[in-house]
């Protein structure tokens, strides 16, 4: 991460007016592909731990046990086998991956990456989620094969953990891979947010541009990190096309999710699901022990259970997402009223989310299916709707 100052220059002219069909039509396409991409690559992922929790998980365990070294030491051949399942994941993945991430983003004009770029960020993403997912798989097991039947307690305890550790790792660590991240020399963009923050108790440790033009047209702005760590991180594709009226009713949304407590509310959401989730696969271990092995102990649970495993947390994860986005609508719905509340900048408002909609070229009206399974964000047209009550 940079230490260098960078200014905001005057926003480049954007059209906030509203969408013209054409305009619909192209995002409407737009959603509707991504509809498409989202829903197969669940199928996918779901279809291959299937097959090879049913098919492939005692040969390919055997298999594993044949090294003398992986024979002796489970953990090792538990790091054997999640590397397997993720290069099968990436074989059959990669073909969809290109499509949405690269060929699709570029055909309706909204990303700025060369394949080789486009081909190196997705090996870095691939790479840190493999190293992630090994480090949580490597501690779940850890805590399975000691914890014995109260497993699934201690282990949503130790995720809620990871959880936290994580939010704090995210704006300091995980997005300077993938995005120049420098603080910002704005003055007059300070003065205003230090008055929104005023009497919030909102403390941040600073205010950064997000270089997500180097990847990117779309525009974002979030409030990210926790505790020490938690900073605005204002998208420079959103600093080059928004007036300062706009970035501070964007930025008093964010000072909304920190006064109704939302990314805590979220956390302990999680923390419940992960309660329910490890529960639910305690269950169905024990039913796939007891005819795999005759008995229920834990501590000789197979390697070969990992893909029912896997299988179990990500058909539990796509049920609960519909609800865990419920929620998230909620909260953005009610950062909203708060952000119009806060700065009566109606104007600003409307215009704003005109100009992400315009920029990112997102449906007004989406697909209800959309919005039921993957939107964490009301739909456009509600928030526009939401300036008018």
């Amino acid at each position: 991460m940079s230490n260098e100052t960078n200014s905001v220059a005057a926003p480049q002219e954007l059209d906030a007016g509203e969408l013209t069909q054409s305009e619909r039509l192209e995002a409407c396409r737009y959603g509707r592909r991504r509809l498409f991409c989202e829903l197969t690559g669940k199928l996918l992922d779901l279809a291959c731990l299937a097959a090879i929790a049913v098919w492939l998980a005692e040969p390919l365990d055997a298999w594993l046990s044949g090294p003398a070294l992986l024979a002796r030491h489970p953990s090792l051949r538990l790091i054997a086998m999640f590397l397997v399942l993720g290069a099968i994941d990436a074989l059959a993945s990669f073909p969809l991956s290109l499509y949405s991430g690269y060929v699709l983003e570029h055909r309706f004009g909204l990303s700025r990456l060369t394949l080789p770029r486009w081909a190196w960020r997705y090996l870095k993403r691939s790479l840190l989620a493999a190293g992630l997912g090994l480090a949580l798989i490597e501690g779940l097991y850890a805590i399975i094969w000691t914890a014995g039947p109260l497993w699934w307690l201690v282990a949503a305890g130790a995720f809620f953990l990871a959880s936290i550790l994580i939010s704090q790792l995210v704006p300091v660590l995980i997005l300077p891979l993938f995005y120049s991240v420098e603080r910002l020399d704005a003055p007059h963009l300070a003065q205003r947010m230090a008055r929104l923050a005023e009497g919030t108790g909102l403390t941040v440790e600073g205010v950064y541009r997000l270089a997500l033009s180097e990847a990117t047209v779309k525009a974002n702005a979030m409030l990210a990190g926790l505790g020490r760590t938690r900073r605005v991180l204002l998208g420079d594709t959103l600093l080059e096309h928004f007036s300062p009226d706009e970035i501070e009713v964007i930025f008093a949304h964010e000072i909304g999710h920190h006064v109704f407590r939302h990314i805590h509310k979220m956390i302990a959401l999680g923390a419940v699901y992960s309660v329910c989730g490890f529960g639910i696969c305690d269950r169905l271990l024990v039913v796939w022990m007891g005819r795999a092995a005759g008995a229920s102990d834990y501590s000789r649970l197979s390697i070969a259970s990992l893909p029912l495993l896997l299988l179990i947390l990500t058909l539990f994860g796509t049920l609960v997402e519909p609800v865990q986005n419920s929620f998230s609508r909620r909260c953005e719905r009610q950062c909203d009223r708060y952000a119009l509340e806060r700065t009566g900048l109606r104007g600003p408002y409307v215009s704003a989310f005109r100009k992400l909609a315009r920029l990112n070229k997102e449906d007004p009206d989406p697909c209800w299916l959309e919005v039921l399974l993957f939107d964490s964000h009301p739909p456009i047209s509600q928030r526009l709707a939401l300036a008018e009550e």
